[in-house]
């Protein structure tokens, strides 16, 4: 069985040289050849330029096509996966696209796992985590009121005036402030349009507690099942968000006014010439260390009072094993590859999973790659 590594970008690599060291079988595709033998050149010379139909070619039954190319490439390789045979992977949301293939996946006994990154990823785990825990408890009880956040983000080691270092092109975290987000909200659907409108403050239980600024994204809501929350189960606030340094909303002010304006063909020229000059500017230099801050929460309350109340911890940055966030979206990707491989994930679409001895297992080798990983039970 072959391991065909499709994208050899800057959040590929780690886990990419992780899986050639284990010892599989891997073929490294990539768009430009030079770029791929840079990174891995020193560990194989099975490197290849992607093409669908070279590709196409290559795949056998029982394989696995590994998609970290852009977010457009993952159903078409996962659709070539059900031809072939092969078993498909990426770090990336499950569109409706690929979820719509879950049938075909399972009729012939085939995984296309998606979501086993960073933020989707580490994060879906910790939640699956504390859930259980949670359930297992003595404070469980269906009628508690219930809180649950998740924030995560990249941020500069070594702060910034403009609050944010950019590893790749800005242009996606531009375009990620122009979508609109849904959360729960004092047991109420909050609805927001711009990421700028809902902006808060939390404060991080590190080993020395941190305020950060943050703000919900994406449709949050859909995860409730996904993480095992009864339709039932009365729910305060319910937030899947993204992390920024303090003084990030100051920095930003002009460009949030400016993005709030553009559109169509010239608005989205814009956003191009933005994000040119903000590489420029705010671009990570040459080994200067990244940081990533993942926190996800679970409290219940009876009565009014706290009766269960844990945080999942992560801290971590780049050091001489090299940036942080590639090491953390890429590595739980071969984690995940190696368990398609054991046949310990059921066959068809789904995400970073939540059973439990796979959970743990991937958990204690993430924390290999954070400075800092802990469980803080606020109310021991």
């Amino acid at each position: 069985m072959t391991i065909h590594w499709c994208g050899t970008g800057l959040s590929a690599i780690p886990g990419l040289r992780r899986l050639i060291e284990n010892g599989h079988k891997v073929t490294v595709w990539n768009r430009t050849v030079e770029k791929a033998q840079e990174a891995v050149g020193d560990l194989t010379d099975d490197i290849r330029a992607f093409d669908m139909d070279t590709l196409a070619g290559a795949v056998a039954e029982g394989d696995v096509v590994v998609s970290m190319l852009p977010a457009d490439h993952h159903v078409p390789l996962a659709k070539l996966c059900l031809e072939k045979g092969a078993h498909f992977v990426s770090s990336s949301y499950i569109a409706p696209e690929m979820r719509a293939l879950d049938d075909a996946a399972k009729k012939k006994g085939l995984c296309l796992v998606n979501e086993v990154g960073l933020d989707p990823g580490i994060d879906h785990l910790m939640a699956h985590a504390l859930m259980a825990d949670y359930k297992a408890s003595d404070a469980f009880d269906p009628a508690n009121e219930l809180s649950f956040i998740s924030y995560c983000g990249g941020v500069p080691k070594n702060e910034n005036p403009f609050r944010y270092k950019f590893s790749w092109s800005p242009l996606g975290v531009l375009k990620a402030l122009r979508s609109p987000s849904r959360s729960i909200r004092d047991f109420e659907p909050f609805d927001v349009n711009r990421p700028w409108d809902a902006i808060s403050s939390y404060t991080a239980p590190l080993p020395m507690p941190e305020g950060f600024e943050v703000y919900p994204n994406r449709d949050s809501l859909p995860f409730m099942a996904e993480y095992g929350f009864d339709p039932d189960w009365p729910v305060r606030q319910f937030v899947r968000g993204t992390l920024r340094l303090n003084g990030w909303t100051d920095a930003w002010s002009e460009v949030f006014k400016e993005i709030e304006t553009l559109e169509g063909p010239e608005g989205d020229a814009r956003l191009k010439e933005m994000s040119d000059q903000f590489w420029t500017e705010n671009a990570y230099d040459e080994g200067e260390p990244d940081r990533v801050v993942l926190c996800v929460a679970l409290k219940a309350v009876k009565d009014g009072a706290e009766v269960w109340h844990k945080t999942y911890v992560m801290d971590a940055w780049g050091d001489d094993r090299g940036n942080a966030m590639a090491r953390l979206v890429s590595v739980p990707v071969s984690l995940a590859i190696e368990s398609v491989l054991q046949g310990k994930i059921a066959p068809g679409v789904s995400a970073a999973p939540a059973d439990a001895p796979v959970l743990n297992d991937w958990l204690g080798e993430i924390k290999t790659l954070a400075q800092h990983m802990d469980i803080v039970d606020h109310l021991a």
